[in-house]
């Protein structure tokens, strides 16, 4: 494990374990100039996080949800609580996420989703992990018995994926909608077999992409693309091409 992933472990878990302190309490909601909530658990998370990072790298760029910051081809990409709307209605099915780019693509990734006391970590060549045992995604290859999610039904119909997804949904053994980083982590571990999710944010995916990956699956944009994009499906690779083609019909 390099020094790097094993900072973003205890940076993760940190952030992490703060957000707990306001989970299930009714704290405070605000809503951001995009609609979305926010709240001091995803500010405190995200500058501890920040702080962590100018201690041990003060050199190092960084983009995070809640700060802004860095367009820079290397830097740490933070989102503080993937699920904020999970987070606030009491759900435990989000995730604090830290990722470390080079040139662009991430090198170093972890997911931690403090409320299960799971965590996903995975570096390039290296695998991927969860609470220290390899993760592999699934080796289903047919749609029929298989399980798919998505970010959100308003959001698939929003962004014109909704019938793709109804497609998934007549043949497959369930589909659900969970939290964006919970659904990827479940592909990264084998317990479903996509999740799609119709339009990201650098933050959303940055780490997730590359545990997917590293567990032996397929993370790529609707046009089957690999590099980082506004859209994102993830799976165990087998059914990847069959996802694709149903939101292409």
């Amino acid at each position: 494990m390099s020094p790097r992933l094993a900072f973003a472990i205890e940076a993760a878990y940190r952030a992490g374990r703060l957000t707990l302190q306001y989970f299930q309490t009714g704290a405070e909601v605000e809503t951001k100039s995009d609609q979305t909530p926010v709240t001091a658990a995803d500010r405190g998370a995200e500058r501890l996080i920040r702080e962590l990072i100018a201690q041990h790298y003060p050199e190092d760029a960084i983009l995070g949800e809640e700060e802004g910051g860095s367009g820079a081809p290397d830097r740490w990409v933070i989102d503080p609580i993937d699920g904020t709307k999970s987070f606030v209605s009491g759900v435990p099915l989000y995730a604090t996420l830290v990722s470390y780019e080079v040139a662009g693509e991430p090198v170093v990734g972890v997911c931690y989703f403090p409320a299960l006391d799971e965590m996903l970590y995975a570096e390039v060549g290296q695998g991927a992990f969860c609470n220290g045992r390899p993760a592999r995604v699934s080796t289903k290859s047919e749609v029929g018995g298989s399980v798919f999610s998505c970010g959100g039904l308003n959001s698939m119909k929003k962004h014109g994926r909704l019938k793709g997804f109804e497609k998934l949904s007549d043949e497959a053994l369930a589909t659900r909608s969970w939290s964006d980083a919970y659904g990827h982590a479940l592909v990264a571990t084998g317990r479903i077999e996509a999740m799609v999710d119709p339009i990201v944010n650098a933050w959303d995916i940055s780490a997730v992409s590359l545990i997917v990956r590293e567990a032996g699956g397929t993370f790529t944009d609707f046009a089957g693309r690999e590099a980082l994009s506004n859209e994102a499906i993830s799976s165990n690779g087998l059914l990847h091409g069959k996802v694709l083609e149903v939101f292409r019909g």
